[in-house]
Order: C-alpha cells, then sequence, then structure tokens
C-alpha cells in the first residue's frame, strides 16, 4: 500500500494555508467543514493577517507551525501555490490538496504555474491533489478537507470525481437518501495524483466494499489498467465517463487532441479490468443505491412480487430486453403462494396481489419467497393505495425481511409514487434496504450487478491454447521490418506486409512483385486469372488516388496495358516519385464469403488497440466496430466476435459456409502476436478478410510503421524472454517460465499431487483441493504486478506438466514483494526449488525490486535452509510459530 497515500486519507494534522475568516472564501469554508466534522487531530491555520480564524489560533507563515502537517490544503490564489508548495516541502509536508483552478493554462515564469507547482513538488517528494481540486472526505475518522457545502455520512462505498459538480450533486442525492461513504475525493484536474494511486489504496481498504469513479480523462493509461484490474478482484468498481466524442471534450475539459483516447476504447478498458461502466448519474444513483443496502448476488435470476400489473409488465420489459431472466418457481413455492394469491391475482412469477392487497398479504407472500431455496433476488413493488399509507406496507416488508434468520434473498423494493412513497422510502433507506421510485430503475440497478458478474466471471474464464501448429516466426518478421526501416519507410509494401503475416501463419492471396508491364503479363498467366495489379512506390502512400490500384483484369493484354497506363498517371502526377514495380495479386473469390475488416490502432492513452468490424467499412471505433486491448487469448477473442454480432456490428449473415468463430479467434489472436512481437507497427488494416467456414484468407492489407519508443502496451503481455531451459540433478530437462492463463490444467494437476504436509506449509492451513476461481487467479496474473514462474516439463505422453512454481507479489511502487515457493513432493531433492527461487530473485533484481520476504512453518527446515542458502535473513518466531526470511537487493 503506498505511504503517501495513507497519509493523505489517514492524516493526523493539517494545515489550511489560506485560511480566512472572509465568508464565501475557500479557506473559510474548509476550515469550517474542518471544524465540523470532528476531526481529532490538529488544525493549523495560516495566514499572517489573523490571529485566529475560526476561533483557532492562526500561524503567520508555514515556517511558525508548530508541526510538521500531514495534509496541507493550499486555497491560495493559483499564481502562488509554487512557492508555497516549496515552502511546505522545506517544512517536511508531503500531501497537499490545491484548490485553485486554472494552472495548467496560467503562465508562470517557465511554462505554467502548474509545471512549476510540479517542479518544486518533485524536488520534495511531495504529492499534490489537484489543483482545481473540492478536496477530499473520510467521514470515518471526522475529515473533512474540502469546501463543500454539505458533509458525507459515514458508509462503506468510495467516490473519486475529476469533477466537483458531480461531488456535490452526489452528496446533496446521498444526504437525503442516508447514504454513506469510506472515502469522498474529488481528483480536479489530476496533475499529480490520479485514479491509479487512489485505486491502490482502496482497493486493499477494509472500510470500502464497492468503489465509484466519475471520469472525463485517463492520461497515464498503463498504470490506470494494472490499479484498476488489481482493485477490481476484490471489489466492484463502477465507472461513469462523460465526453462521448472528441469535440465535448476538447470543448469543456483543459485537454488537447492527443491526450484524449477514443470513447470506444475506454468501453474496452473498463471492460477488460473488470470493471462495470453505467451510461449516465441517474444510473450511477442506481448503482450507488445497490452497492449501498444490496450484497453480492448469488444468481441471476429475478423474481418479482407486485400489487399492479401495470408496474410488474414495466419490470419484466426492462430485465428481459436487458438480457435478465426471471425465476422459475418450484412447484413447492407455488402451492404455498396458492393459499395467498387472491383470485384474479398471478400466481406465477411476476405475483401479482392486486390493488387491494393488505399489508399482511404482502407480508405473507414475502414470508413464503424469502424461505423458497430458487429465490436468490427478490423486487418487491408497490402502487400507491388509498387504503392504507405505503410506510405502512414498508413497515411489513422490513418486519418480514428482519425477521427471516439465515439465508436471505438479495432484496430490492420499488414504492411508486413521489409524496405518498416520501415516508416509505425512508424507512427502507434506515433499514439498509435498496429502494427505487420505479421499477425500471429498480431492474436496471439490478441488471447492473448482474453485468458486474459476468464480467468478472469472462475474465477469470480459461482460455483454451492457441493451435500448436500455427507458425510464429518472429526472426522472419523482424527482417521484413529491419529492410523497411533500412530503407526509411514509413509503410510496408504490399509484398513485405505479405511476408509479415505468413511470418505468422496467417493466409492471404498468392502475391508476386514484378518490375514491368511486360513481366506483369508474363507472371498473371501464371497465378491464373483475375488479377490485381498495384502500383508499388514508397513516394505515393494513396495509390487509388492515382489509379494504381486496379481489380478484376482478365487477361495478359490487359494487364500490360493497365501497368502502361499507371505509369504515365504516376510520371504526369508525381514526377518525382520512385517507382519499384508493380504487385500483382491473384484475386479470390468473394461469392458466399464473409467479409470482415481487422486493424490496429495506436490510441493516445491505452496505446495499441485491436478492432473489428465488417469489411469495406468505416473504422469509426464508436459507430463501426469493437475494440480489445492486447494482450488478447482465445476465450478474449471469442468475447470480442460474441460482443461484435450482439452490437451488429459484424453481422450474421447466414452463408452457406457460417462464421467460424473458432477460425476468427485465431486469426484475432495472432494479429494480437503481430502488435507484440513489433512495436515498430504503429497501425495495422486488414481489409478485407474472407471469411469461408475455416478458411480466412486476407486479400489487402496495410501496414504503417512507427518509432518503437512511441508505443507502449498498456497491459504487459506474457514476457517470452524470460523463458529459460535448465537441467535438473537427475539430468531431466525443465522449462522455467512466466505462468499463463491457459496452464490452469496443468496447475489444478500441480495442486492435486501435492502433500497434505507440502500444502499446510505453503498456505498455512489445511485448505481443500484449489477450485476454478482460485486457480484462475493463480494463472491469470498482471505481470506488472505479480510475477510466478514454474518449472514445465514434458510428460512420458507427450503433454505438459507442472514440477513447482514460484511467485512474488509486489506493492504497486515495485519496491517490495512477498514471495512464496513450493515444488511438488516427488520432485525434491533435484535442485528445482533453488533454481525456482534463484530466478525470482534475478528477476526482482532487474526490475529494480528493493527487497522482499516471506514466511513458513516452524518445521518446514528445507525451506528455511534453501532461503539462507541464497542469501536471505532467516529469523525463527518462536511465539508465532514462523520462520520469516528476508532478502534486500
Amino acid at each position: 500500500m503506498l505511504n503517501y497515500i495513507e497519509k493523505l486519507l489517514r492524516p493526523t494534522s493539517v494545515a489550511v494555508i489560506g485560511a480566512s475568516n472572509r465568508a464565501n472564501r475557500p479557506g473559510n469554508a474548509v476550515m469550517r467543514n474542518l471544524l465540523q466534522a470532528s476531526f481529532a487531530g490538529p488544525i493549523m491555520p495560516v495566514n499572517p493577517k489573523y490571529k485566529a480564524i475560526n476561533g483557532v489560533l492562526a500561524y503567520a507563515s508555514i515556517a511558525d507551525l508548530p508541526e510538521v502537517p500531514d495534509l496541507a490544503i493550499i486555497c491560495t490564489r493559483g499564481d502562488r501555490v509554487p512557492d508555497i508548495v516549496d515552502q511546505l516541502g522545506e517544512r517536511g509536508c508531503r500531501n497537499a490538496i490545491v484548490i485553485a483552478a486554472g494552472l495548467r493554462v496560467l503562465p508562470g515564469e517557465q511554462g505554467s504555474v502548474q509545471e512549476a507547482m510540479l517542479a518544486a513538488a518533485r524536488k520534495w517528494q511531495m504529492h499534490i491533489l489537484g489543483p482545481n481540486s473540492l478536496g477530499l472526505m473520510v467521514p470515518g475518522i471526522g475529515l473533512n478537507a474540502s469546501y463543500a457545502h454539505t458533509g458525507a455520512q459515514q458508509g462503506k462505498i468510495a467516490f473519486i470525481s475529476q469533477s466537483s459538480a458531480v461531488c456535490t450533486t452526489i452528496l446533496d442525492w446521498a444526504e437525503r437518501r442516508k447514504i454513506g461513504f469510506s472515502h469522498f475525493i474529488a481528483l480536479g484536474d489530476a496533475a499529480d495524483i490520479s485514479y491509479a494511486e487512489l485505486l491502490d489504496y482502496l482497493g486493499q481498504d477494509s472500510k470500502t466494499s464497492a468503489i465509484l469513479l466519475y471520469v472525463e480523462n485517463i492520461r497515464r493509461g498503463r498504470l490506470f489498467m494494472s490499479a484498476a484490474r488489481a482493485a477490481s478482484v476484490n471489489k466492484p468498481i463502477l465507472v461513469i465517463k462523460t465526453g462521448h466524442t472528441l469535440e465535448s471534450l476538447e470543448a469543456a475539459a483543459q485537454v488537447t487532441r492527443d491526450e484524449i483516447g477514443a470513447d470506444g476504447v475506454y468501453d474496452a478498458a473498463f471492460r477488460r479490468a473488470g470493471m462495470l461502466r453505467v451510461g449516465e448519474l441517474r444510473e450511477l444513483f442506481a448503482a450507488v443505491e445497490t452497492l449501498a443496502h444490496g450484497k453480492p448476488i448469488k444468481g441471476e435470476r429475478l423474481t418479482v412480487l407486485t400489487n399492479g400489473v401495470g408496474p410488474s409488465l414495466m419490470a419484466v420489459d426492462t430485465l428481459l430486453s436487458n438480457g435478465g431472466r426471471l425465476e422459475a418457481l418450484s412447484d413447492a413455492t407455488l402451492e404455498k403462494l396458492r393459499a395467498i394469491v387472491p383470485v384474479g391475482g398471478h400466481l406465477g412469477n411476476p405475483i401479482n396481489l392486486l390493488g387491494d392487497a393488505s399489508p399482511e398479504l404482502y407480508q405473507s407472500a414475502l414470508d413464503v419467497l424469502l424461505e423458497a431455496p430458487e429465490v436468490d433476488n427478490l423486487l418487491v413493488l408497490h402502487c400507491p393505495s388509498a387504503l392504507v399509507a405505503g410506510d405502512v406496507y414498508a413497515a411489513k416488508v422490513i418486519q418480514a425481511i428482519k425477521r427471516k434468520p439465515g439465508r436471505i434473498p438479495n432484496v430490492l423494493v420499488a414504492w411508486m409514487g413521489e409524496n405518498a412513497s416520501v415516508a416509505a422510502r425512508e424507512r427502507f433507506s434506515k433499514a439498509g434496504i435498496a429502494s427505487f421510485r420505479t421499477p425500471e430503475g429498480a431492474v436496471g440497478a439490478f441488471m447492473h450487478m448482474v453485468q458486474y458478474r459476468r464480467n468478472q466471471k469472462l475474465l477469470l474464464e480459461t482460455p483454451e491454447s492457441i493451435p500448436a501448429e500455427i507458425a510464429h516466426n518472429y526472426p522472419a518478421a523482424q527482417q521484413v521490418l529491419v529492410e523497411a526501416r533500412a530503407a526509411g519507410a514509413s509503410q510496408l509494401d504490399t509484398l513485405a506486409a505479405v511476408d509479415l503475416l505468413t511470418a505468422y501463419g496467417i493466409n492471404t492471396v498468392p502475391t508476386l512483385t514484378v518490375r514491368n508491364g511486360e513481366e506483369a503479363a508474363e507472371q498473371a498467366e501464371q497465378l491464373g486469372f483475375p488479377v490485381a495489379l498495384k502500383i508499388n512506390s514508397p513516394d505515393i502512400l494513396h495509390k487509388s488516388e492515382v489509379g494504381g490500384v486496379v481489380l478484376n483484369l482478365h487477361s495478359a493484354d490487359e494487364v500490360r496495358l493497365t501497368a502502361n497506363n499507371m505509369l504515365e498517371r504516376v510520371a504526369g502526377t508525381f514526377p518525382k516519385a520512385r517507382v519499384q514495380g508493380f504487385t500483382l495479386q491473384h484475386m479470390a473469390r468473394r461469392a458466399g464469403a464473409h467479409e470482415l475488416r481487422i486493424a490496429v490502432k495506436n490510441d493516445p492513452v491505452f496505446g495499441p488497440v485491436i478492432l473489428l468490424g465488417e469489411g469495406g467499412s468505416e473504422l469509426d471505433t464508436e459507430r463501426h466496430a469493437v475494440v480489445a486491448l492486447p494482450p488478447l487469448n482465445m476465450a478474449l477473442a471469442r468475447y470480442l466476435i460474441i460482443q461484435a454480432l450482439a452490437e451488429g456490428k459484424i453481422r450474421d449473415r447466414h452463408l452457406q459456409q457460417p462464421l467460424d468463430r473458432h477460425a476468427l479467434s485465431v486469426l484475432l489472436t495472432q494479429v494480437n502476436q503481430i502488435i507484440i512481437d513489433n512495436p515498430e507497427i504503429h497501425e495495422l488494416d486488414i481489409n478485407p478478410v474472407l471469411a469461408s467456414g475455416r478458411e480466412l484468407t486476407v486479400l489487402d492489407i496495410s501496414v504503417k510503421l512507427g518509432d518503437p519508443a512511441q508505443r507502449h502496451l498498456v497491459i504487459r503481455p506474457y514476457p517470452k524472454e524470460l523463458e529459460e531451459t535448465c537441467e535438473l540433478t537427475s539430468g531431466r530437462s525443465v522449462l522455467l517460465r512466466p505462468i499463463r492463463p491457459e496452464d490452469e490444467a496443468t496447475h489444478r494437476e500441480f495442486d492435486r499431487k501435492l502433500s497434505d504436509d507440502d500444502r499446510y506449509n505453503r498456505y498455512f492451513a489445511e485448505l481443500p483441493k484449489l477450485g476454478h476461481e482460485q486457480l484462475a487467479r493463480q494463472t491469470q496474473i498482471d505481470y506488472d504486478r505479480e510475477m510466478a514462474f514454474i518449472a514445465s516439463a514434458v510428460k512420458s505422453d507427450g503433454g505438459q506438466e507442472t514440477l513447482g512454481v514460484v511467485r512474488v507479489l509486489l506493492n504497486p511502487e515495485n519496491t517490495e514483494g512477498e514471495f512464496a515457493v513450493i515444488v511438488r513432493s516427488d520432485m525434491k531433492g533435484q535442485g528445482l526449488g533453488k533454481r525456482l527461487l534463484q530466478k525470482m530473485l534475478d528477476y526482482c533484481a532487474a526490475c529494480g525490486v528493493q527487497c522482499i520476504t516471506g514466511e513458513t512453518m516452524l518445521q518446514n527446515h528445507g525451506m528455511a535452509g534453501l532461503a539462507r542458502s541464497l542469501g536471505f535473513v532467516v529469523k525463527r518466531n518462536i511465539d508465532e510459530g514462523i520462520i520469516s526470511m528476508r532478502y534486500e537487493f
């Protein structure tokens, strides 16, 4: 956990620079909020104009402060901020909130005031929240370090927003609904502290059960993705992202076009990180309601109890249109309900008690449904009644829920109407039951929970292995790119692009290069007609603009004449262009084939992204294609295809040869590997791909090159360069390599072969064999945050098996880590444990890790001896029954 974030969010002392007694000043509002929130530590106002502020002794300068504050809140005008940050840093303060706005465009002595502020902060290793920040609140410690108009109640949800206006809106709504927060943080312009650092902290914070983000833009994509992926493993993260168009963000936010990522790419990033995106504030409010009062769902089916047909229809329509499902009630449950539901009501799901249903009837029906083992999620609807007040019904519902012992379904309620339902909603809020105004709002909130559950299951899905026969000739691909760079090319010509794809086993149409029209005519006879003819010139980027691409040529004479005409047009339009001949390709038969487009674009925030759409279409990431972040495995590629079909970005045309999803998944992973292996490639466009059953053929490809240093994957791919072969003392050859998601099956077998003693020494408990979810979390790791090396060997039947594993979990700063190593019981005494642990030490040293630690049981003498032999400091703790091991680099 980041130490400076701990000081920022749990300070023991606060200084307010620019505190004021004048009303309507940020310095006055901040002081008032700090004092009213009952913060236990010293609050130290700094302003030479006053002896006391709000009754608290003031200090004339930062140097006069009686102690170094953990947190400083700077409430002065913007141009004074850099000097104040410098003074605070010199005094020893390491965290500051900057309230002033516009520092990025405010000119300073060198560049902007914001640049000067950050330079001063770096000088003293300070960290800044803001500028343009409303501040932050941590209700659990009585901290309201903000100038907000109202405080936050204590709760279990953390909220982070770039917009101060959204913060105040959420505070108003939450106050009325009695919803509290563990942390409430306004990032402002996020010049220094960003989402990543806060997600790292909140993801491990025991007081936080869910995290909400309001995002306008993200600047450090890789840090954000790594932190978000780590945090979402432990708790739900919901995000609302504004600025669906570049124009809206440029107009409303102080960011330039080259800092803004495409909205569709943000969408893909949020999904890949395991977060759930909601569309608007209304949906965010509903999500907050369910997170505050609901609980994690187990099943995905919904049961509805109502007193009116209309509301139940609204609920069911919303449920089914969003991919939800109704629960099928058991015969036993239906039999119990038959004695309760009045004549004319509806016995099945939804259960309709009719408009004149009494509160007692509601309670009786609830008693049955709460006991029903098949009911995992229950929505209770109520329309206003002239017979009994709505809060009386609410009281009976709450009573039924409270008196139910043991397991209870996840319950949501929607009491419709305005004035007639206010008292009922207040009752539900106090009782901690998620309450909504409409059936659609309640079902929408429920489907957010369902979608989050589905996202998490998808991320833990075990991918199938890519077929072993797929070519992966990296040296051949590199040779193509080396030759292109040596020639000073900014893009590959057609033949070079074909060679690149061929190196990765991708099928292309037969392609030749020829020097002139005569040679083109001769070679066309060999290829077979019809053919396509394209001019080759490094000086002509868009060949079609000069008629440099002609398709469907059916004879040698036609080829010869076309080639000569091309040369004449080029000579007239680009007289200085270097013409290097022509590319000749056989025309593939398109009839009955599905035409697709696969492309790679370089997003300014999230780096290379893979797009899938219809062949020949425009490549707008919002309208024409679905987007995924590499690296892709087979499971992620298959999900991308399913998403494209569901959203209509590719269409199932019901052709004679239907789209083969497995074959297309393989092709997507091949394109993915090209991008991973070759950072020189900045853009790639395959258009079209002809898909006819299992046969996929690339007709045309464009490859643009760029500076490898300017292209970064936001998710670190499998580090193949860390693979190493070694030989055990027994003579058996093993491969030491990083673990992969595809290793789940062999890892399960490895876990099954561990002895009970080995498992107890590793896990400090008698745990059952690992299940799918546990194995998935051990094999699907973020190589930026964690590393696991396995020893893999070939079995007698030719399959693979895992003999041992060592892993280290690093802190977000990659300075410290915790390690564990275990070798299969029948493989001990062959030097494998030492080889694995030494490999991990070498890896940590190369990454700049400062120290790693580990623990094992007192009786595990072998582990203690191994650690000591490699230079660990080993200590025995008799009281706690453990051996601690520490290695400093």
